[in-house]
């Protein structure tokens, strides 16, 4: 195992093996930096907490102002835009399959006619249960005449897993699995804006806002950071005890 060595501190006397204590110095090390790597995600989800609150002060601009041709993905993703005219109640869409609290459901996804220019969004006004008695339509709580709205762009990831859907264009409101925006246009028959806006809250068609929140949670990353500084010291009080007289000078003390 190595060369031992002797090292005395007054009574308490450290027995010192060079590979052993190599093994447990970057154990410690190891466990130091998983702890400061998890405090470093969660300062990252703060920095982009931090930017989401910064982009809520912005006035929201119109979205006929958006220059789609020269904007990227990241300036875009939650850019907060204003809508004036009406909802197309007649052409809501479902999206199956979301959940929220445990409940099964779909979220309500409604063609939104701009008055200025007559161009159509696809605006998100949250999630409605599907838990509902045999043949009872989904509750969807059309909104009648001009609104004003706010809405944050959704761009979707990169990655975003697609469902096929089969549509029957006849039947509305319309249920699909994935949102594809191509596919929408065919069966509406008019251009929409390429993504999806999401209401905030306490606009007019909101129902249950279930989409992840950008203001995400820390604290799973703080309670990794402790454990990982947890095990460090474990690790370190253990070889503590492990290489010295310490735990018989304290059973000595303790027993006079």
């Amino acid at each position: 195992m190595g060369p031992a060595y002797t090292w005395s501190l007054g009574p308490l006397k450290f027995r010192i093996n060079l590979l052993l204590s190599a093994c447990v110095v970057f154990t410690i090390i190891g466990f130091v930096q998983l702890g400061f790597w998890q405090l470093s995600r969660a300062g990252d989800k703060l920095a982009a907490q931090e930017e989401f609150e910064q982009q809520q002060l912005l006035a929201a601009q119109p979205i006929e102002r958006i220059e789609l041709a020269s904007a990227k993905s990241a300036e875009l993703t939650n850019l907060h835009v204003s809508l004036q005219g009406q909802y197309l109640n007649e052409r809501t869409i479902l999206l199956t399959a979301q959940f929220f609290d445990g409940q099964i459901g779909y979220e309500v996804i409604t063609p939104f006619r701009l008055n200025n220019s007559g161009k159509l969004v696809l605006v998100s006004r949250g999630w409605t249960s599907g838990i509902l008695p045999p043949n009872t339509p989904p509750r969807t709580q059309p909104v009648a005449g001009p609104v004003n709205l706010t809405a944050q762009i959704h761009v979707p990831a990169p990655d975003a897993r697609i469902f096929a859907s089969r549509i029957e264009s006849n039947t509305w409101p319309l249920q699909i699995r994935s949102l594809e925006i191509d596919v929408i246009e065919s069966v509406i028959g008019e251009p929409l804006f390429p993504y999806l806006v999401r209401l905030t809250e306490d606009q007019p068609g909101m129902l249950v806002r279930h989409w992840p929140e950008t203001n995400v949670d820390i604290d799973t990353h703080l309670s990794y950071a402790l454990q990982w500084f947890t095990f460090a010291v474990m690790v370190a009080l253990a070889a503590l005890l492990a290489g010295s007289n310490l735990w018989d000078l304290i059973h000595d003390r303790d027993g006079k």
